[in-house]
């Protein structure tokens, strides 16, 4: 169920629509928007009858919810989520630029790095501590003490971490050292990971999981969601199908598709969804042509002596051309955004 309230309606007022949601022994959620707050109700199987609601202060309408997600829905929230990540934000006017090696290797290849990604203006920092890989005897990451060393990145350039756990420990040493939890794809249907991050106060980064449909990637972000944490970003990392010349195949066409039914920011991850250096500026220029709110980009010193993934990485000098493309297509899109949103008030 939703229950939307009148503008202008008061704390009291909205607290008091959550006390009688948890003394009907159900859970409400309340997300404050640019004009009015909307009010989530969870915990119901079965229809909840609206009258409960209806008659309270401050309450415009009680409106029955048939979808199977419903935090996630603009139904709840019209506008853009916009999501703030330490000193930053994801989902805002700005392009979000995430960059970093997939693998924290030592803090000369983090300092090197993060060089290049304060240069380009970018404002987060991603590195993988901990990795899931294919085999048992690949490089598995350095745990806590890369964690450590992305601390002394944050201190030393002013990025934002972004950086990914595998499990509940994980879950709580992220919290600790970084900026944002990321939930990789191979966890995005881990359900009761989900609920562990669900229960932190860290924006969370959900990657699409290798065969999610829209409806699964969508309820994946739910069940975050569900346990309290609105700060969900989510993220395209390409899917498995019968292709092969591509390591995954970037479903670009989930950018509209969320943007149409969510309020969630969404980005793209061009490296990953790619695999190969040379596929990672073109599909980063349409990432951001079909609307995504940032992209998540690899980018390592020496891409030819990465212990993780060093096929797709791009090299600084890659990476710099790279977001001044994509940063000027997206200013270019904001223009016309605002010439179209003019005729319409002309015409109006």
């Amino acid at each position: 169920m939703l229950i939307v309230m009148k503008s202008g309606a008061s704390e009291s007022e909205i607290e008091n629509v959550l006390e009688t949601i948890e003394a009907l022994g159900y859970r409400g959620h309340a997300l404050p928007g640019e004009n009015r707050t909307a009010i989530g109700l969870t915990g119901n199987r079965g229809a909840v009858d609206p009258a409960h609601f209806e008659n309270l202060p401050g309450v415009a309408q009680a409106i029955r919810v048939t979808q199977p997600y419903k935090l996630i829905s603009k139904d709840l929230r019209p506008e853009k989520s916009v999501i703030k990540v330490g000193n930053a934000e994801i989902g805002g006017s700005e392009l979000a630029m995430i960059a970093g090696p997939c693998a924290i290797e030592s803090r000369e290849q983090l300092i090197e790095t993060a060089e290049t990604v304060v240069e380009s203006g970018a404002k987060f920092f991603r590195g993988g501590a901990y990795k899931p890989r294919t085999s048992p005897y690949a490089f598995q990451g350095m745990g806590e003490d890369g964690l450590k060393m992305l601390v002394d990145i944050r201190d030393q350039f002013g990025l934002n971490i972004v950086t990914e756990a595998m499990d509940e420990h994980g879950v709580d040493a992220v919290e600790k050292y970084g900026d944002c939890i990321q939930i990789g794809a191979r966890n995005m249907q881990n359900f009761s990971l989900l609920k562990y991050a669900g229960k932190t106060r860290k924006p969370i980064l959900l990657k699409r999981g290798m065969s999610a449909t829209l409806d699964e990637f969508l309820l994946a972000a739910e069940y975050i969601m569900a346990e309290g944490n609105y700060d969900v970003i989510l993220c395209e990392r390409g899917i498995r199908t019968f292709a092969d010349h591509a390591r995954n195949t970037l479903d670009l066409s989930i950018v509209p598709a969320v943007n149409r039914l969510s309020h969630l920011p969404i980005i793209v991850d061009p490296s990953h969804g790619t695999g190969h250096n040379y596929m990672v500026m073109p599909l980063a220029r349409a990432g951001v042509a079909v609307g995504a709110d940032g992209l998540i980009i690899e980018v390592h010193p020496h891409p030819e002596r990465a212990l993780c993934d060093g096929a797709q990485a791009m090299t600084p000098v890659q990476y710099l051309e790279l977001f001044d493309e994509v940063r000027r297509i997206h200013a270019a899109m904001a223009v016309g955004s605002q010439r179209n949103e003019e005729k319409l008030l002309t015409v109006a």
